[in-house]
């Protein structure tokens, strides 16, 4: 039955793309009840990661993390990425994902379409503001700059870095791109200078 669901949410995906389908019309194609979809892959995006083969949710797990503080999510967001992606058992599926989409279309487009549009609609719902859309895009292209220097094309010194060092690196320009810079704290000498940063 999993394989049947699977079968008919990746014809259903590719034919219509990812925003247009429901969970609903999946389980009328699949002569199923919507719940065993559910019991089975979690949400739509769950289905989604499992009709790529990948071993994690990338937008679940980004929701998760939205939790947070928002001050704290890239280096919280950076250790859960290269965990799992330093992991053969999760990582090697996700980087055959995008690998195959790099000489798909038809995948490409899901990608773009699904799993990207997801992660971006999802960050700019929790930043909120006229240009959240702009800081979330932002934020996702560089995570991903991370994935392809790291894993895909490695690149040194990011291909074999520690996770704590690319935190340590990253962290504070992924938190700028999201909230803007942070505020400095004022020294000896810069008391009563209104409007310098």
């Amino acid at each position: 039955m999993r394989g049947q669901i699977l079968e008919v949410a990746r014809e259903r995906f590719r034919r219509e793309g990812y925003e247009a389908v429901t969970m609903r019309s999946i389980a009328a194609d699949a002569g199923v009840d919507a719940a065993l979809i559910s019991y089975y892959f979690g949400s739509k995006s769950g289905l989604f990661a499992a009709v790529l083969e990948l071993a994690i949710s990338p937008a679940d797990t980004l929701s998760g993390l939205l939790h947070g503080n928002l001050e704290t999510l890239p280096q919280r967001l950076l250790l859960t990425v290269l965990a799992a992606y330093d992991s053969t058992e999760t990582g090697v599926p996700m980087m055959a994902a995008v690998r195959a989409a790099i000489i798909d279309p038809e995948l490409a487009d899901l990608l773009r379409s699904g799993l990207l549009r997801q992660l971006v609609d999802r960050l700019a719902d929790r930043l909120g503001g006229a240009d959240a859309q702009q800081r979330a895009g932002a934020f996702v292209a560089q995570v991903a700059g991370l994935l392809l220097t790291r894993y895909l094309v490695p690149v040194e010194p990011m291909a074999s870095m520690r996770p704590d060092e690319i935190v340590r690196t990253l962290g504070p320009a992924l938190r700028t791109t999201l909230l803007g810079a942070a505020p400095r704290p004022a020294g000896p000498g810069r008391a009563g200078l209104p409007g310098r940063p």
